[in-house]
């Protein structure tokens, strides 16, 4: 038979456990894992270390890549000519090339996409990663499968 002492020391022996194991709200165990991203830049341009930066402040993992093939890997990504930007990136299975605003980043990965990826054409001045003032709103186009391309969105 089980003595009443004995009964609350093993109870309190269970709370103790169950406090221990569980994560308080805000602990590191709860933490949301960061997305990779591989960046292929062209070697020495401050503008995509810093968009790689960027991407970084906003809980992605990036490992960056210098090439002198930029036009070819972005080509072979699926972006036509004349919607490259300055670098590209891949994420979660899509290709972000350019100074793509994570808001349209993180729009095209909760939606489950079946585009190829987005793009922002060129360097525009205010654009992440860029400096200067943004002149106008900032394009993001969509590539879908097939290599159309449309307005994603502007921002």
């Amino acid at each position: 038979m089980v003595t009443r002492r004995e009964l609350m020391a093993c109870a309190s022996v269970a709370v103790l456990a169950a406090s221990v194991a569980l994560p308080t709200i805000g602990a590191t165990a709860m933490k949301t894992p960061t997305i990779p991203v591989t960046l292929f830049k062209n070697p020495g341009s401050v503008c995509c270390d810093d968009y790689a930066a960027y991407l970084g402040q906003h809980g992605f993992s990036v490992s960056v890549k210098e090439s002198d093939r930029l036009a070819t890997i972005s080509a072979e990504a699926g972006i036509p000519s004349r919607l490259q930007g300055c670098h590209t990136a891949f994420i979660d299975g899509y290709v972000i090339d350019g100074h793509v605003p994570v808001e349209a980043i993180e729009k095209l990965l909760a939606d489950g996409s079946r585009l190829k990826g987005l793009t922002v054409p060129g360097m525009p001045p205010g654009s992440p990663g860029m400096p200067g003032d943004k002149q106008e709103p900032l394009t993001v186009y969509a590539i879908d499968r097939d290599g159309h391309s449309h307005v994603y969105m502007k921002l």
